[in-house]
Parts: structure tokens; C-alpha cells; sequence
């Protein structure tokens, strides 16, 4: 039998946090909680968890700086739950390195499915080869290193960041809509929200400058052009 996976939920809320162990448990993970960000970084550093549900409101640190400091060392999953609606948490959320997002209420069934899908995508990207590279122009991505090199200088990418580049240059000429990168990089079984893809590709465009290779098609979706093509600043 394969060893659960742990669940680290950081939520400050009691009522919340007890009804998210509550069906995760159900799931079949094995939960720990804290309630402030504080501890959640201390149970960090303790020990890496499989994937981390943070809230964006919490009485000491917000989400977004811990979610700052968890990037500096780690690529470990994290869903982002806030009781905003406005897409700028959303969007500030994503560009610091969240994986996904969930908005207060939410129904507990999709949390657990959205764990479920980011687990079940974070271990497939880990089988890759080592070996797995793929270049374009002056871009240069490792699958097994997760390295990112325009040339001789490295570039920091997040995780879904570094996955979606991956996904587009692996089918580069291809066109790939907004819902089929949302399954291949997300995992969704369902319709989600493209935003997550348009902020990713922006976020990854801002990074790599240049030598960017993402095109967009409007109306459709993303590609990588055959040749070197520098995408529109979009």
C-alpha cells in the first residue's frame, strides 16, 4: 500500500479548516493544521508536505508573502483560498507561485478534486527523464533539472510556469486552447478558469523576454511556432 500523502492546511478560520480535514481525510490524505502564517513556515521547514492549501487572509503574514517565501526554496503544490472575488488577489496569487485558486465559498467536493488533480499532475511531472530537454532559439528547458537557460543565463520560473512552457514546446506548431492546457498542465477534467492560463503565460513572457516562443492565437488559444518566432507583447 502506497503512504498517504500529507496536506498542510493553513486557515485560520476553525469552522474552515475543520470541514477542509474533514473531506480530505475522507480522501484519503493525511492533514495537519496551523492557523497562522508563521506556523505554516515552521512546519515547512520541519517537513515539506505534498501540497499546501493557504489562505490569502491570515492574522500574521498574508498568503501572498508566504507564498514569497515557500518559491525561494520549494516547487511544492500550493492552492490559494481567498474570500475575495476581485481578480487581482487572484491574479497576484498566481504571479508569486500559487498553483491554483479557490474562492471562499467553495464547494468541498472541488477542493478535493482540485488536489487531486494537482497531486496527480505534480507526480507526473516528476517521472520525466532527466535527460528530457527541449531547445528553441536561445531557450533551453530541462525537464529533470527544471532548468530554464536563455543562453547562459538561468531564468526563474514557477512551477505551473515552467509546466505550461514545457507543454507548449512540446507541441510546438500545434495550437493548444486555454481548456486543453488547463487539463494537460492543471489536470482538469472540467471547465476552469482560463484566467490561470492567460496570467502563467503573461507571467512567463515577462520572464523570458525575447526570447519568449509564445504565440498567442486570438480567439483560440497559445502556440509555439515552428521556427523562432517571438511572441506579440500581449
Amino acid at each position: 500500500m502506497t503512504t498517504p500523502k500529507t496536506i498542510l492546511v493553513v486557515e485560520d478560520e476553525a469552522a474552515i479548516a475543520s470541514f477542509v480535514t474533514l473531506y480530505l481525510t475522507k480522501g484519503g490524505y493525511v492533514v495537519k493544521t496551523v492557523a497562522t502564517g508563521t506556523a505554516a513556515l515552521n512546519a515547512i521547514a520541519a517537513e515539506v508536505p505534498a501540497l499546501i492549501i493557504l489562505d490569502l487572509n491570515l492574522p500574521d503574514l498574508d498568503g501572498i508573502e508566504i507564498c514569497r517565501r515557500i518559491r525561494k526554496g520549494s516547487d511544492v503544490p500550493i492552492l490559494m483560498l481567498t474570500a475575495r472575488d476581485e481578480d487581482v488577489d487572484k491574479i497576484i496569487g498566481l504571479e508569486v507561485g500559487a498553483d491554483d485558486y479557490l474562492t471562499k465559498p467553495f464547494n468541498p467536493r472541488e477542493l478535493v478534486a482540485r488536489v487531486k488533480s494537482i497531486l496527480r499532475r505534480s507526480s507526473m511531472d516528476r517521472r520525466r527523464d532527466e535527460g528530457d530537454e527541449i531547445s528553441h532559439g536561445d531557450l533551453t528547458i530541462n525537464a529533470g533539472r527544471r532548468e530554464v537557460m536563455v543562453g547562459d543565463r538561468e531564468i526563474q520560473l514557477a512551477p505551473k510556469e515552467f509546466e505550461l512552457l514545457w507543454e507548449l514546446l512540446d507541441h510546438r506548431g500545434l495550437v493548444l486552447t486555454r481548456d486543453q492546457l488547463l487539463e494537460r498542465v492543471w489536470g482538469y477534467t472540467f471547465a476552469g478558469d482560463t484566467r490561470t492560463v492567460d496570467v502563467h503565460v503573461r507571467q512567463i513572457r515577462r520572464k523570458l523576454e525575447e526570447a519568449s516562443p509564445i504565440v498567442t492565437v486570438w480567439g483560440v488559444g497559445y502556440k509555439v511556432a515552428q521556427d523562432r518566432t517571438s511572441a506579440p507583447a500581449a
